[in-house]
C-alpha cells in the first residue's frame, strides 16, 4: 500500500501494466556510451547497437557518448565515421556527447562533421559585460 497525498488515506498498489505502447520520450535520444577505446572488431557490434537503438526507439538519433574513447586517432575517426554510416542507412544520425576538443580538432581535418554537445558541468560560465564609468558620472 503506497500512501495519497496528505488525505492519509491508503490506496492498493497497482501492479497491472497498462495495456497498450509504453509512452516514449521522442525527445530524448537513445544513448550508447564508449566504454573506452574500440578496436576495430568491436565496431561492428557497435553499428549493429547503432541501428537496433534507431530501430527500436523511433528516434531520429542516437547520442554517442565518446568521453571515455581515449585518445584521439584515426582508429576513433574510422569508428566514428562507421557509427554515422550505419546511422544513415537506419534512416538516423549520431550526436556526439562530450568529445575532447582534440577530437573535435580531429574530425575537423578529415571533414567529418558531426553535431556535439557537452556535459553542462563542463561548460563555461556566460561572460558578463563590465562598463566602465568615469569618475563623477552617474551609473546607468
Amino acid at each position: 500500500m503506497e500512501l495519497h497525498g496528505n488525505t492519509g488515506l491508503r490506496a492498493p498498489m497497482n501492479s497491472v501494466r497498462p495495456s497498450g505502447l509504453p509512452i516514449v520520450n521522442s525527445m530524448t535520444p537513445a544513448v550508447l556510451v564508449l566504454p573506452g577505446p574500440v578496436t576495430r572488431d568491436e565496431a561492428t557490434g557497435l553499428c549493429d547497437d547503432v541501428r537496433e537503438l534507431l530501430e527500436s526507439t523511433g528516434a531520429g538519433a542516437v547520442v554517442v557518448d565518446v568521453a571515455a574513447i581515449g585518445p584521439p586517432g584515426l582508429g576513433a575517426v574510422d569508428l566514428l565515421a562507421r557509427l554515422e554510416l550505419a546511422a544513415r542507412r537506419a534512416g538516423g544520425r549520431i550526436r556526439l556527447r562530450d568529445p575532447a576538443p582534440s577530437l573535435g580538432a580531429l574530425l575537423d581535418v578529415v571533414g567529418l562533421r558531426f553535431e556535439m554537445e557537452r556535459q553542462a558541468e563542463q561548460r563555461e560560465p556566460p561572460l558578463r559585460v563590465q562598463e566602465e564609468v568615469e569618475p563623477g558620472e552617474p551609473a546607468v
